[in-house]
């Protein structure tokens, strides 16, 4: 990132400007963006091969890790530190947590606000430090869209170059993210469905965990997400919350109303949190009352002695127990507090607290209101604890005029030139909330001044939002001139975003209303966005290659003949008629000659989803098993194919074969074996019992036995071994059918007659022809 105008650099640099103009150049994509808070951003395209080049980022080593993430934690309130409650009864939900983002697995965390799911996150980081190649990431995901998520990750694990764009494009950012191997610890998830589909599909690389509401949206079938369900804590732990949270033991009566309110309030670890805070109210102002006997009271205290003891909460108070601990605290904390119900449940930073409620103690407030359990933290910042918000508003605490004095005084802090616009992207939901809850003109100011400090802060989805809310106010207000000042933002917003349609109509919007302002300068630079615009309609999305006239080839040359090759369509073949089905599928087909080959498929091993970095264990094991699984076959391929080709036993005689010899008759039957009976061999003679039997066939046929061993369904017929006179009804001239030439007859031993067999036909098959 190049900023002018003697702009610091880095990420975290805080020095003052030079000047009132704070103009930051940008390489985003394949532009080149210069924001100028004064005339409008311009933009241009990027030149090929200059200093802005892209390249490959390099990644952030140790040091820089460490520093962006202790800059992404909400700041130390001041005044006395708040005590750290440990993590109970959630051991089991951690290892499985840790064991599942081990093995690559990507987990939704869900539990009821206030559970303690924060916390958890806290404990599964630590555990996970050695996990990934890139370590661990913590987001989060309040408001926030998949693709300003993706910037995060990028930005958190790539560190900014000058060869390197500031904001990639979607593409480059979809590779660059791709390669990205992290534990991404992401807390309070807003979305689910598709969206939540898009995010874990362009982060392979990565184990997400994500911490939910039940109300989030849930994620589709086909995300692949393991479900941990948080829920309440027992009576034990939550008694034991309660004492480390008031800081000593407690009586039986305050155990008993602490089992009743871990009923009612079904076990929330935040619940005792607050619980906590109003035991500690209650015992300072018991304590103030015993020292009231034997001291006056002061003249500047805030809250009056109270006499007598403050009994124990009700039930109901401690289950609701916001509007009692309101009305206990300081005054610079009530007013605070307003901010926040004013600012859609943001608190301000404690910076800005001493202007806001006019205390210059006010920044304290943020760590009394933590320690009551009324604020809790989300990313860099605090909000209203859950449930809060709408006790408050029940109890008729509410905000008149807040919202209003925070437009003022966030539209005079981001036009400061001392602040860095990552100081106001810190802001960005207080700024925003504010910008919702002013008046028109108050919102034209806030959003004229932070509009370009979101944009060079890169916080892009919250430059969208306050430029959007910024026409919709200035068109309200009828400020023509800055109405086309946001049109124009919006349209170079677009164009970088690739919305080429949307970025035209926002571009002619803003000429045509600086045409009739007749701002000469304004309208140059949107003339110039507007050709840069019909230049990539023109290039097409992915930039094709200018267009090559050359002349036409010859017909007939080479090059036509490679540009259009000639198809040629194979004559389909014109089968004869079958004289008859017997013919054209004989039954007694020979089988091949050689050994049959059966192909046996080969089971590839399924790639198992999730990163890389914890599959080696699991491919070491895969090899094993498709190593047993190889030698598994070739032992029975072996097996198998000894048995086809094993030697017959001494004494046996050879099974005959079925298939017919060279001249189209069955083969001889083998002789005898010396070890075998002469009348097992030969056939034995049937005579035909009716006129449907089979009679008897000459001496040099045979039986076809079937291919399965048994009896044949159907008659083989052999034609006889003299030639068979031509038909009657033959024409003249014709030479009639060449019959097969008689096979000798089959030798057999002097001492065995041989006899003629028969052939035994099925009931429905008609009889064998006699010759």
């Amino acid at each position: 990132m190049d900023r002018t105008q003697g702009q610091p650099t880095s990420d975290d640099a805080a020095a003052p400007a030079a000047g009132p103009a704070r103009v930051v150049r940008l390489s985003v994509g394949e532009y080149v963006l210069t924001v100028n808070p004064v005339d409008g951003s311009e933009i241009e395209a990027r030149r090929p091969g200059g200093d802005t080049e892209s390249a490959a980022p390099a990644r952030r080593d140790k040091a820089s890790r460490e520093a962006l993430e202790a800059a992404a934690r909400p700041p130390v309130p001041p005044g006395a530190p708040t005590v750290a409650l440990p993590l109970l009864e959630r051991e089991e939900e951690r290892e499985r947590l840790a064991r599942l983002l081990g093995r690559g697995r990507s987990v939704r965390l869900t539990g009821p606000a206030g559970s303690g799911r924060t916390a958890l996150l806290d404990a599964v980081a630590g555990d996970c430090e050695d996990l990934a190649p890139d370590g661990v990431v913590r987001l989060c995901g309040h408001r926030q869209t998949p693709t300003e998520l993706l910037y995060a990750l990028h930005s958190t694990v790539y560190a900014p170059s000058e060869h390197v764009p500031d904001r990639p494009a979607r593409a480059e950012l979809l590779r660059h993210v791709g390669q990205i191997g992290a534990v991404v610890l992401l807390d309070d998830l807003d979305f689910g469905g598709s969206a939540l589909e898009e995010l874990l599909r362009a982060t392979p690389e990565c184990a997400w965990l994500l911490a939910a509401s039940p109300d989030t949206p849930a994620p589709s079938d086909r995300s692949h997400l393991e479900e941990v369900f948080l829920g309440g804590l027992s009576r034990a732990a939550c008694v034991e919350l309660l004492e480390l949270a008031v800081g000593r033991p407690l009586t039986e009566l305050e155990s008993a109303w602490a089992g009743d309110l871990r009923f009612a309030s079904e076990g929330l670890a935040l619940r005792f949190v607050q619980a906590g805070g109003l035991l500690r109210q209650r015992d300072e102002m018991n304590r103030s009352g015993e020292d009231g006997d034997e001291e006056e009271p002061g003249v500047f205290e805030e809250r009056p002695r109270d006499a007598v003891l403050v009994p124990l909460p009700t039930l109901a108070e401690g289950a609701a127990p916001a509007e009692l601990l309101v009305s206990r605290i300081s005054e610079s904390a009530r007013a605070a507090l307003r901010f926040a119900c004013a600012l859609d449940e943001e608190m301000p930073h404690p910076a800005h607290l001493p202007a806001l409620v006019g205390d210059t103690h006010a920044d304290a407030a943020v760590g009394e209101l933590l320690a009551c359990g009324l604020l809790t933290a989300a990313g860099s910042r605090y909000r209203l604890a859950a449930g809060v918000a709408r006790q408050l508003a029940d109890s008729g605490f509410g905000a008149s005029g807040e919202a209003l004095t925070a437009a003022r005084h966030y539209a005079w802090w981001t036009g400061h030139a001392s602040v860095t616009p990552q100081r106001v992207a810190a802001e960005a939901d207080a700024v925003l909330a504010a910008l919702a809850g002013a008046d028109v003109v108050a919102a034209v100011l806030l959003a004229r001044t932070a509009a370009p400090a979101f944009a060079a802060s890169l916080h892009w989805g919250a430059w969208e939002r306050v430029l959007r809310a910024g026409s919709e106010a200035a068109r309200t207000a009828g400020e023509v001139a800055e109405q086309a000042y946001f049109h124009h933002e919006l349209g170079v917003l677009a164009l970088c975003g690739g919305r080429l349609d949307r970025a035209r109509a926002e571009l002619e919007t803003s000429n045509g209303l600086r045409g009739a302002l007749a701002d000469k300068r304004g309208t140059v630079a949107g003339r110039r966005a507007l050709a840069l615009v019909t230049d990539r309609e023109k290039a097409g999305p992915d930039g094709s290659p200018p267009l090559r006239l050359e002349a036409p080839a010859p017909p007939g040359s080479e090059a036509q003949t490679q540009a259009f090759p000639l198809v040629r369509v194979a004559p389909v073949p014109v089968v004869p008629p079958a004289a008859s089905f017997e013919e054209t599928f004989p039954l007694d087909a020979k089988p091949p000659a050689g050994p049959v080959t059966v192909r046996v498929p080969v089971t590839r091993p399924v790639r198992e989803a999730g990163p890389r970095w914890h599959r080696r264990p699991a491919a070491l094991a895969a090899g094993g098993v498709l190593a047993v699984l190889a030698l598994g076959t070739a032992v029975s391929f072996a097996i198998s194919s000894g048995d086809a080709s094993a030697p017959q036993a001494p004494g046996t005689s050879p099974v005959p074969s079925s298939a017919p010899d060279a001249s189209g008759n069955d083969p001889a039957p083998a002789p005898a074996g010396p070890g075998t009976s002469s009348s097992a061999s030969a056939p034995t003679p049937a005579a035909p019992s009716s006129p449907g039997a089979a009679t008897p066939a000459p001496s040099g046929s045979a039986s076809t036995p079937a291919p399965g061993g048994g009896p044949s369904r159907h008659p083989v017929t052999k034609p006889p071994s003299t030639p068979a006179s031509p038909p009657a009804s033959s024409p003249a001239g014709s030479t009639p059918p060449a019959s097969p030439p008689a096979s000798p007859s089959a030798s057999t031993s002097p001492s065995v007659p041989v006899t003629p067999t028969t052939t035994t036909t099925s009931a429905l098959s008609p009889p064998a022809a006699t010759p």
